[in-house]
């Protein structure tokens, strides 16, 4: 099996509950969803990038350190990850997934990070595995579908967090600071990777 990556690379975690893990990044090409704020738009065609055995990556994440492998895109689950999740569970790898749940959950996953867009919103079906809920805050209206997102998750121990839109973070970090003060059920999250000028 093979699949179209857009970019592949070693690295720091940035975001949500593994910030500061190292970790290997395999951003997948294709997606629908269509976030204006996208910064990585050259992902969403799903032709164009090339295209890597499921051999070859594995070859290329062994000869780093790497224990966490971070499934994103694009929007990782417009393709079938049964194969690629089963080859890395076979390497004693953990599996993570940063997902917008549009498309029908796939693979076996050690995390799965939901990442709700208004433009397309998830499958129900999803929010039984979600580990961690991240909701991207671009204007004061996303704090309203943070809550309407929430009440979907069941599992106790699932984490939330609001993260600003970098390009609004001036803007929206200090109302995200007051929100989290007064409903301290989120946590703050922040793309340090920017911070740290890395991948």
């Amino acid at each position: 099996m093979a699949l179209p990556v857009m970019e592949h690379f070693y690295t720091v975690q940035g975001e949500g509950a593994f910030t500061g893990h190292a970790a290997y990044f395999i951003r997948l090409g294709g997606c629908d969803v269509g976030c204006h704020w996208c910064d990585v738009k050259e992902s969403w065609p799903m032709d164009g990038h090339k295209v890597y055995e499921i051999d070859e990556l594995i070859s290329i994440i062994k000869a780093t350190a790497a224990k966490i492998v971070v499934i994103t895109g694009g929007e990782p689950l417009m393709h079938d990850l049964t194969t690629l999740t089963s080859a890395l569970k076979k390497e004693r790898l953990r599996t993570h997934i940063e997902t917008s749940g549009a498309h029908p959950l796939t693979g076996s996953w050690d995390w799965i990070c939901l990442s709700p867009k208004k433009f397309k919103l998830p499958l129900k079906e999803i929010y039984a595995y979600v580990d961690e809920l991240k909701i991207i805050v671009f204007n004061k209206s996303d704090f309203d579908f943070a809550e309407e997102q929430k009440a979907f998750i069941s599992n106790s121990n699932t984490k939330f967090y609001l993260q600003p839109e970098w390009s609004r973070q001036m803007e929206m970090s200090p109302l995200i600071v007051e929100y989290v003060k007064n409903n301290p059920q989120w946590t703050i999250s922040l793309q340090t990777h920017k911070f740290l000028d890395i991948p």
